[in-house]
């Protein structure tokens, strides 16, 4: 069980049933509006499978500094739903706007493989981190 407490990095790799997920976040200042932090994070799936899988679902769990917790729960990725066959990876980038200048994001993809059988994969925990900021 990972520590709650520890600090985790703005990267993060997570393999679940031969999918392999990486994120990277940056904190993205010159698209914030007042009173909030902005962070882009980019993700990178990666079938390491044998079998071709679709995400199906994403579900995100956001925590700010002051340990507000949102999730956001819905279809796809970028308005998208991969299909990755063997070998074959699939990258997106987007955004997530906070109230405090750190937090952490970690959730699950929702997959399926051939047969409908349906499967989670882990994203792992990772860091969003204005410059700057003393902790």
């Amino acid at each position: 069980m990972p520590n709650l407490h520890s600090e985790p990095a703005p990267v993060s790799e997570a393999v679940t049933r031969d999918i392999k997920v990486e994120v990277m976040s940056r904190h993205s200042p010159e698209n914030a509006r007042q009173g909030e932090w902005l962070f882009q994070y980019t993700v990178r799936i990666t079938n390491q499978g044998l079998d071709t899988v679709q995400l199906i679902s994403r579900h995100w769990i956001i925590t700010d500094a002051l340990e507000h917790v949102e999730e956001v729960q819905g279809p796809g990725v970028i308005g998208e739903q991969p299909v990755l066959a063997p070998g074959e990876s699939f990258q997106y980038s987007s955004w997530c706007p906070l109230k405090t200048p750190t937090g952490m994001m970690h959730g699950t993809y929702q997959m399926v493989r051939k047969g409908g059988i349906q499967f989670d994969i882990e994203i792992a925990p990772f860091a969003l981190r204005a410059r700057y900021t003393v902790h």
